[in-house]
This record gives structure tokens, sequence and C-alpha cells, in this order.
């Protein structure tokens, strides 16, 4: 089928602006009609009410995203050296920033929409791949997709990882489970930042580690020094073994509501030689913040990595409300001079928002609040200045007066 014979989404008039400005969602509110009969899956042309040209993508009438939009050059085809090119492309990025460095073997290779590659990721581990499609339309181009993985990675194995409710939102019927090669090993070793982690790449959360806070453990470690230590949400315990091991805290208390993440956190304190300054506590967050505070206990460092809180623009509010609660709580378990480590992976969350709840937090606990630090996720997971979205994650290294 030709440029011309494709089908097309119209627009409504004044709509088109964020799609010339290369958004890559278009909903179903910004939609006048769509002509032609497309299905899912299908490659369509997205034009204005006025029918100029605006971009190229694929279609899902299933999901509240109708188009994800790859390409906004009319000449440009979304075939099989399309997507083998923009694979190529975002490998060459991480082999550019950490090519011979253990993190070559341990990051995220392909970033979604900051890639240009809207509804997948795909990390790497040692010589695995785990992969998860977040759109349908995509996950049709799977083996063009794989195939150009292997041929820049010669992993051993891919295996794929599938995003909570993902059936619902756009259609796509898929299970975890091996596409290629052989199953990954349980667990899995990798290095970060000099340290020696292993993860359940099958059964953890997400493909079973968060790269993208990679940089900021490291910063948060610097502020460590023979502190005591509050590691709040610490999954396999990332941020504080790396206090311990990298930062010289006295002592580290690492708490999470999974006891299969604390198993991990545990052997990977083990692992690192620091085992003996840490202990952890399976327990509710809000709970343990409680408990500690009418217990009159004090760190000298609290790191708050909660889980996403925002899944949709519905639950922002909330997420607000819960931000706040937990930094509240932790504010009162600090001393003058105290550092909070606070962070949000809800991209809906914008950093505005997150700012004004830790202005909020420091005006209601009447306490003086300096933030020394604002940061992003690492550089593997690059930031598109077309889709805000993409700059999600927020991490405040604050003092506290």
């Amino acid at each position: 089928m030709t440029a011309a014979q494709l089908p097309r989404i119209v627009l409504k008039p004044r709509r088109a602006g964020p799609f010339f400005k290369r958004h890559p969602w278009v909903f179903a509110g910004a939609i006048d009609r769509v002509e032609g009969d497309p299905v899912a899956g299908d490659v369509i042309d997205v034009v204005s009410n006025v029918g100029n040209f605006v971009a190229r993508g694929l279609y899902n009438p299933v999901s509240r995203i109708r188009a994800r939009l790859y390409t906004w050059d009319e000449s440009e085809s979304l075939d099989d050296d399309f997507w083998r090119t923009r694979i190529e492309r975002a490998i060459e990025l991480r082999l550019r920033m950490y090519g011979g460095t253990p993190a070559e073997r341990a990051c995220r290779m392909v970033f979604s929409e900051a890639d240009g590659l809207s509804g997948m990721t795909a990390d790497r581990y040692g010589d695995h791949l785990m992969i998860q499609w977040t759109s349908f339309a995509l996950a049709q181009r799977q083996a063009v997709i794989l195939e150009a993985l292997k041929q820049s990675l010669n992993p051993k194995g891919i295996w794929l990882r599938t995003e909570k409710g993902i059936g619902d939102m756009e259609g796509l019927e898929i299970r975890d489970g091996l596409l290629d090669g052989e199953p990954p090993p349980r667990p899995i070793v990798f290095e970060e930042n000099g340290l020696q982690f292993a993860v359940d790449v099958v059964e953890g959360q997400k493909t079973g580690y968060f790269f993208d806070q990679r940089e900021n453990r490291k910063a948060a470690a610097d502020y460590a020094r023979n502190a005591s230590v509050l590691d709040m949400f610490c999954y396999s315990g990332g941020f504080g073994i790396a206090a311990a091991a990298l930062g010289g805290a006295r002592e580290v208390l690492c708490v999470d509501s999974s006891q299969a993440a604390l198993d991990i956190a545990r052997a990977n304190a083990e692992r690192n030689g620091v085992a003996d300054r840490m202990r952890f506590e399976n327990s509710n967050a809000y709970r343990k913040l409680e408990e500690l505070q009418q217990a009159g206990t004090k760190f000298d460092l609290i790191i708050l990595d909660p889980p996403k809180m925002a899944r949709n623009q519905g639950g922002v509010e909330k997420a607000i409300r819960g931000y706040f609660s937990l930094n509240r709580l932790a504010v009162d378990l600090l001393p003058p001079g105290g550092i909070l480590v606070t962070c949000s992976c809800s991209g809906l969350v914008g950093r505005g928002d997150f700012e004004d709840m830790l202005r909020q937090v420091g005006l209601q606990s009447k306490r003086g609040l300096q933030i020394l630090e604002a940061r992003i996720q690492a550089p593997d997971h690059p930031v598109s200045p077309y889709c805000d979205e993409s700059l999600y994650l927020k991490c405040y290294i604050c003092r506290v007066v």
C-alpha cells in the first residue's frame, strides 16, 4: 500500500499542534474521524483537519492511544528497514556511553518514546535481554525487532516481561516467557558502580532491576559517611547497599513489603560484604514510618523510592497526597542537618508538582528544606524533548534544617 493509500486519522480543528511538535501519542479525544478501514497494527497517516500531513504511525482502536507516531517525514515508510535502523541507533548510543565498561552489560538498551520506538523497552543483563511491549501494534513487529537486537548484541537469550494490565490497555494478550535462545539464569549477576548485584529477572519487578537509578544511588551514597540510614522501598537493596559499601554508612535499615525482595537484598548485602551493617524488615512503609516516629527514632539519611503511584491522570492527586504523607513522616525522623533522598517514578506527577509537595512538607512540619540536587534518570533512559512523559524520574536530595 502506498502512502497515498494509507488510512488516515483526521484531527479535530486546533488539535494538531502537539503532533506537529512531535508528541508521539494521539488520544481518541483529538480525533475527528478515521478514513479508510484500518485494523489494529496498521500503518496510518495523521493529518490536520484541512488535510495537511502531520505524521505516520501505527493504529490501535482498542487503546486510549489510538495512534503512536514514529515519523514526521511523509516520504519515510514504516517498513522492516525503518525498525532495524531505530534499534541500531538506540544501541549505538549505549555502546558510545558505556562501551567497554560494566554498564554496557547492565543497562537499558531501548527506551520507548525517547528512542523513537514508542511501546517497547529492552534491558540488557549480561548475555540476556529482557523485552517489554506496551503497544499492540509494535509488538506485531516483534520478529524484525528481535532479529535487529540479535544482530547488534548477539544475546544468549531474549525473555519477555509483561506490563501489568497490558491486555486491557492495548488488547495485547501475551505472557512472560522465552522469545529466543536460552532462558536467563536465576539469579543473574551484574555490576553497578563497582558493586555486584544478583536479581531475578523472571519474577522481579519490571524487568528485574531499576537501572534508571544507577547514578542516583551513587549520588545518595556520597551523603552517607558514618550515617545511620533508612532505605524505604528498598527492593533488591540498591540504595542501601551503595550507602554502606560506597558511602561508608555505619548502619542501614532496609524496609520493603515484599519478603522475596528482602531476601534478594540480604543476599546482595552479603555479596558486597556489608551485611553486618544492614538490617532488613518486611513492613508497610507508612506503618513503619509511623512506628519509628512514635519511638522517637532518628536517622541521618532517609531514602524514599516508592513504586509508581499514578498510572493515569485521574490518579495524580491521590499520588501527590501519598508522596506528601511519606515525606512528611520521613522529615520527622531526621535531625537538623539530616538528608532526605526522595524519589518519584510517576511520570504524570510533574517536577513542579513534586517540588510543591516538598514545599508543603516543609511548611507543615515547620522545618527548613534545602534542595541540594535535583536529579533525573540515568542517560540510558534518555529524555525526548517532544514527549514530557519521558522525563519521568525525579530524585531530590534535600537537607532538612
